[in-house]
């Protein structure tokens, strides 16, 4: 308390002190028979000076800093594309500080060489067509390098990936990821967003999951029947706006169940191989050393973006859409704990998009590890593919899904 009363004193007899030398001033003005906005020679003479001063002193505190705290102060990049992306905007920030020490040094040097004269009439320069068309094309001329490097680094990033390049898809929902990597085959399972369940919460795609889906729509907790059954009680009050939206439920029920019937219909076994194999991984992402991996992403309810801060990839995840991007990991998780001297340092995917109350907590770690080392636990997840866990669920679930039922609405009480 007595601190905080001590240095509202001091803020006290510092505006006090600060009004008294303006005072002063203004009385030394006076004395002088000047008035205020009349500006000596000797001022302005003193002023263009300071502005060298300043300038010297701007330029050293510039340069300290950028010695300091490194060139930008992002550290090494960990992924060959990465590297590229930085000479990019290495390439960016030469540009901009060459600029900057141009206008700048211009700037100070303008404001002492154009000094106040006395008997010295200021010119008057209102156009020039030549120096317009200068800083005109060639800050036009600089942009447009940059902008087709830029999107060239960005269509090497998302573009096609190699045969042999290792598939992986981020799926992403309030406020976590989910890995699924390619099996053996190295074909990542088709998907649909109507196969999602509490068994299969990346809605894979296989006969048994479509006949799960149906079940689960029909005899499930809140499927069909259930709500065939509540909306015909008569022993429940429903006020008519919970009616109506129990109705809206059942109507919007019976379409996707008809459509679950006709995917069935449809659905050709062999793609079942190309979701069974698929490793689903949680809180941990691994990746091998010197692979090309790419990366396809889904959200399941809001716009989310990965970020991938030390590989310097980063793209959205979208609902209802499919987005890719690729890179190829350069340094181990060994390595850069050695570099930045730091043995608790991971990598980690994060999301770069305010998706809800809970975003700050939505990031994945990731380990790079050597060949042999990803290899082996590769082999460790042999028996956690998604055949082998969706079945240990699975193997309770009705088997008799081959009716099309009846056309519920018209189950519903009047």
């Amino acid at each position: 308390m007595e601190s905080k009363l001590i240095i509202l004193i001091v803020i006290v007899l510092g505006a006090i002190a600060v009004a008294q030398l303006v005072r002063i001033y203004e009385l030394s003005s006076k004395l002088r028979k000047r008035g205020e906005h009349e500006i000596s020679t000797r001022d302005n003479n003193l002023n263009g000076k300071m502005m060298y001063a300043f300038m010297v002193l701007l330029y050293a505190f510039f340069i300290w800093l950028m010695v300091e705290y490194g060139w930008t102060g992002r550290g090494d990049a960990a992924s060959t594309i990465g590297k590229e992306t930085d000479w990019l905007l290495n390439l960016n920030f030469v540009i901009i500080i060459a600029v900057f020490f141009l206008t700048n040094t211009l700037l100070f040097y303008f404001s002492y060489k154009y000094v106040r004269k006395e008997g010295v009439k200021a010119f008057y320069f209102p156009h020039n067509n030549k120096l317009e068309m200068i800083w005109t094309v060639v800050p036009a001329c600089v942009l447009a390098v940059i902008i087709i490097l830029g999107l060239k680094k960005w269509n090497d990033a998302t573009g096609a990936s190699g045969e042999d390049a290792i598939r992986i898809e981020l799926f992403s929902k309030q406020f976590d990821w989910t890995a699924r990597y390619a099996g053996d085959n190295n074909l990542l399972g088709r998907f649909d967003y109507k196969l999602t369940t509490d068994l299969n919460e990346l809605a894979l795609l296989t006969s048994e999951t479509i006949d799960s889906a149906i079940v689960n729509m029909q005899t499930g907790p809140t499927g069909i029947d259930a709500l065939v059954k509540k909306l015909n009680d008569r022993t429940i009050m429903l006020i008519p706006e919970d009616r109506e939206k129990m109705e809206e439920d059942l109507s919007r029920k019976t379409r996707l169940i008809r459509l679950l019937h006709q995917m069935k219909k449809h659905h050709t076994k062999k793609y079942d191989a190309y979701a069974w194999d698929d490793i689903i991984q949680k809180d941990t992402l691994y990746l091998c050393l010197n692979k090309e991996y790419e990366f396809n992403f889904r959200a399941k309810d809001v716009i989310h973006s990965a970020h991938f801060p030390h590989f310097r990839a980063q793209m959205n995840t979208v609902p209802g859409m499919t987005t890719r991007l690729k890179f190829t990991p350069d340094i181990t998780t060994k390595e850069m704990r050695k570099r930045k001297n730091d043995e608790k340092f991971n990598y980690v995917l994060l999301c770069n998009k305010i998706c809800g109350g809970a975003h700050y907590k939505m990031k994945m770690m990731i380990v790079v590890l050597e060949e042999g080392e990803y290899k082996s636990w590769m082999k460790s997840k042999e028996k956690a593919t998604f055949r082998d866990t969706y079945f240990a669920a699975a193997a309770a679930a009705p088997a008799d899904t081959t009716a099309v039922p009846a056309d519920t609405t018209m189950m519903v009480a009047n």
